[in-house]
């Protein structure tokens, strides 16, 4: 009966267009994927409405990064008898079919519709069934992946996912949404403010940062709250736009910046606009709006706050594609009507610096930056704050983000992960629960790279093609430390580099170029090996900032990683009962 009610319910045309619990996904032109998360049974309900001839198959299905094979699959299939089937299977490496022994595509229902060429099917799948040849549905990115073709097949085994396929293909997607947060009514005096790019000329260069410095309007003379931002992407330039920051000028409230609209790096910048660091919005390629929790809005306006503020987009250019312009830029919904708490923005991770290296052909390598126990000590109020909302960041190569939360050398549950991470998919998402920091806790960002398709090492960096690990937070109470993040320190790296040239006659050398020096290394799995125990044990230089760029006070070179004495079990799995 639930099926029956569920195709209703997705049927029904506006009726239920606001329940938050029901997601869809685009599959294709033509097809469509709607799903609901029930916790409690931890099982996902998925239906499907696709166009196509009533003899057709359809597989929908999950895989690690995206690939079509191999992959774990739920086929819609018919036979020459017209009978109707939907079998559990798994899709080699070259595309074969192959039924799974258990079946865990449950509670199938469909429906065909002759008038719209359309068919609707509903099914249910457990979040782990516990079958080694199924797809652990987890918190983070899920790659889902289908495939069409015509039928009638005399059997599902055998057929070949890729090639008797008519159309394929694969959506990125948070199947594991958090829904326990509503949407907050906003208040009737909220009103919209954009700041846009202004009509840039896209340059035909890989990558370009580029600024522009706005006043903001005389409204925000009175503090106000922000309770939504999000992207305002020009249309035919989404694949131009990688990501966008917004930064206060955290100066003098009767300071005057002058504006600028440029290149962040170009020498006429005035100087006066560096002070513009302090983070209020960060949106990456594949988010969507970001919307506060009703306990906190971010403080913006004031008679102490300079009204100046900077936009900053990253422009992604690798095919030099020349008379793009472009007016892209971030929107913001304010209210006057504030809420309990201000909310603020830390930046947890590594730093961006050529330091920190991945040698190339490599399957699996891994980099982490760490907020230690000494900046959150000075850096924290003494009752801690409460993480709400979380966006990791990589570049090209990354594969897994996770911050672990360790306190007193004990691992407590990690803040954030995602063990299929794409760069081409970076939502701001809000944690099922605020998780509570405390003065004195550290905070470990762990990266995995693949540059297997790399000849050379990549570098950390701000270019597409070089590398990052970052991990933006954003908690309540507002405090002073805005950055905290490290890389290996100074000394150890020229250590490593003098160690290189004189025992393995590597041509390195940490005062000439660091980069270059990493580029000159032959890499061998001894030397990857040794580079990678390096980063592991060596000391750190820290970043640890407050609002206006600056250190705050303390001793930040050389400065011990985080020992975790307990390590955190991995998550257990019921499965001593399954499939027995």
């Amino acid at each position: 009966m639930k099926l029956i009610i569920l195709f209703i319910f997705i049927g029904s045309s506006f009726a239920y267009r606001n329940d938050l619990s029901v997601h869809s996904l685009a599959l294709g032109s033509q097809s469509t994927l709607y799903w609901r998360v029930d916790p409690t049974k931890e099982i996902i309900q998925f239906e499907i409405h696709y166009t196509g001839e009533e003899s057709g198959w359809f597989a929908v299905g999950f895989s690690n990064r995206g690939e079509l094979t191999p992959a774990d699959y739920c086929v819609l299939w018919i036979d020459w008898h017209l009978k109707v089937h939907f079998q559990d299977a798994w899709a080699n490496n070259k595309g074969i079919i192959e039924v799974d022994s258990y079946q865990d595509c449950n509670d199938f229902a469909w429906k065909r519709s002759i008038l719209s060429n359309m068919t609707k099917f509903s099914f249910t799948r457990k979040l782990d069934t516990c079958d080694e040849r199924d797809y652990i549905i987890e918190r983070g990115t899920t790659h889902i992946v289908w495939s069409k073709g015509t039928g009638p097949l005399s059997n599902l085994n055998g057929l070949n996912i890729i090639t008797n396929a008519i159309s394929s293909g694969m959506s990125r997607t948070e199947l594991l949404r958090t829904v326990s947060h509503k949407r907050p009514e906003f208040p009737s005096d909220t009103w919209k403010y954009q700041l846009l790019a202004d009509h840039v000329n896209v340059p035909q260069v890989e990558t370009t940062y580029w600024c522009r410095v706005e006043k903001l309007p005389e409204a925000l003379r009175q503090k106000h709250h922000v309770l939504q931002f999000g992207p305002v992407i020009q249309p035919g330039n989404e694949h131009l736009v990688h990501h966008m920051e917004v930064f206060h000028c955290a100066g003098a409230s009767e300071a005057n910046i002058p504006l600028y609209n440029g290149p962040c790096d170009a020498a006429d910048r005035p100087q006066a606009t560096q002070i513009c660091k302090k983070v209020l919005a960060a949106w990456a390629m594949g988010a969507d709006a970001f919307v506060y929790p009703k306990e906190a809005g971010l403080s913006v306006g004031g008679k102490s706050f300079n009204q100046y503020i900077m936009l900053e987009v990253h422009y992604n250019n690798p095919e030099r594609i020349k008379n793009k312009v472009d007016s892209s830029g971030i929107e913001f919904y304010f209210t006057k009507t504030l809420r309990k708490y201000d909310a603020g923005v830390i930046e947890l991770g590594l730093e961006y610096t050529d330091k920190m290296a991945i040698p190339p052909h490599q399957e699996l390598f891994e980099l982490s930056g760490h907020c230690v126990t000494e900046c959150t000590g000075i850096g924290l109020p003494q009752n801690g704050i409460y993480v709400f909302g979380s966006q990791l960041h990589t570049h090209l190569t990354g594969t897994t983000v996770r911050t672990r939360h360790i306190r007193n050398g004990n691992e407590l549950s990690p803040l954030n992960y995602d063990n299929h991470y794409s760069t081409h998919f970076q939502e701001i998402r809000l944690l099922p629960e605020p998780v509570h920091i405390l003065p004195g806790d550290s905070l470990i960002t762990t990266c995995t790279y693949n540059t297997m398709e790399r000849n050379n090492v990549t570098l950390g960096g701000f270019a597409i093609s070089d590398e990052m690990c970052v991990n933006y937070i954003h908690y309540y109470p507002n405090t002073r430390l805005e950055v905290c993040k490290s890389a290996i320190s100074d000394d150890a790296l020229r250590t490593y580099f003098r160690y290189m040239r004189e025992w393995e006659n590597q041509d390195t050398d940490f005062d000439t170029a660091v980069s270059k020096s990493y580029q000159n290394i032959e890499w061998t799995k001894l030397r990857v090996a040794a580079l990678h125990d390096l980063y592991q044990a060596a000391p750190l230089g820290m970043q640890c900032n407050g609002s206006d760029g600056s250190r705050l006070p303390g001793l930040w070179n050389n400065v011990a990683a985080t020992q975790v004495k307990l390590p955190l079990a991995p998550p257990a799995r019921d499965c001593h009962l399954i499939n027995q």
